[in-house]
């Protein structure tokens, strides 16, 4: 009996994470429009955002990622400055 051979796709997502007000996280996915989450923590934020990402993945997205040509995000830091008068 031959063996099956289970393919996983691994994916890497930048997720924003601001502090609230009130306590706790909110937590966004820009690269995925409409991916957000929260915790009262921020181990709390990070797994449900995880959890977010997965569901929206699953929702259909995936074959569109999969079969679409689009550039990847790039996140880098910008320094400026600003002289004193």
């Amino acid at each position: 009996m031959a063996k099956q051979v289970v393919k996983e796709k691994v994916f890497r997502y930048t997720a924003i994470f601001e502090p609230q007000v009130e306590g706790g996280f909110s937590v966004a996915v820009p690269a995925l429009p409409g991916c957000i989450s929260e915790g009262d923590t921020f181990e709390e934020a990070a797994t449900n955002i995880k959890e977010a990402i997965e569901l929206y993945l699953e929702g259909g997205l995936l074959s569109e990622l999969e079969t679409a040509s689009l550039s990847p995000m790039i996140v880098a830091p910008i320094e400026i400055s600003i002289k004193s008068r």
